[in-house]
């Protein structure tokens, strides 16, 4: 990124947390705080402003200080409707996104993912950790909101396939695949606090 670049952070906390039995993932604590917290603090050094994307305990989530905006497409339609969300409410030029519920990422990852963009002159910075891809871990020029409204106004909602028809390129994030853990258990969120405790 250039210093003239504009960058808006987004955190995708609009699921419906099925295999949680529904608990907002977010809002659930991973070694005493909420999980979206950790997600805020790996923006803030390097967004210059951050939003949720959350479609229920909007309240709870205006808490950390941010603009919460509920899916513009209608409710609960996966993560590209939280990042065409984000496009229409920022003037940035370039989105960060990372999920709520995956909180090992740091900023100096969410940094790689920016580098990786302006260096391949590309229009999507996607992690990779070495087998396979983590879309909801983006960085993202705005640009192309009007090709994402096309692709979820014909009804699709893929975002690895949608990824793939832009001018994309992998961040190689294959010597720590751990940074991508997210939780979508009670049991995962046991296992994280465990690992985390040794």
């Amino acid at each position: 990124m250039n210093s003239q670049t504009t960058v808006t952070g987004v955190i995708l906390a609009g699921g419906l947390a099925r295999r949680m039995n529904h608990q907002d993932k977010g809002l659930m604590h991973y070694k005493g705080r909420p999980m979206v917290s950790y997600a805020v603090a790996a923006l803030a050094s390097v967004a210059g402003q951050s939003l949720i994307n959350a479609n229920r305990n909007r309240e709870q989530y205006q808490a950390f200080g941010l603009p919460v905006v509920a899916d513009q497409t209608g409710t609960f339609d996966g993560p590209l409707a939280g990042v065409l969300t984000a496009m229409i409410f920022t003037d940035a030029e370039v989105l960060v996104v990372v999920p709520c519920d995956s909180p090992l990422i740091k900023a100096e990852h969410l940094q790689k993912l920016l580098s990786s963009l302006t260096e391949n002159d590309a229009d999507a910075a996607v992690a990779s950790d070495g087998e396979r891809l983590h879309p909801v871990f983006l960085a993202i020029k705005t640009s192309l909101k009007s090709s994402l409204q096309a692709y979820l106004d014909s009804g699709q909602r893929k975002i690895d396939r949608w990824l793939e028809q832009q001018k994309m390129v992998k961040a190689d994030f294959s010597n720590e695949p751990e940074i991508f853990t997210n939780i979508n258990t009670l049991t995962e969120l046991s296992e994280l606090e465990a690992l985390a405790e040794k």
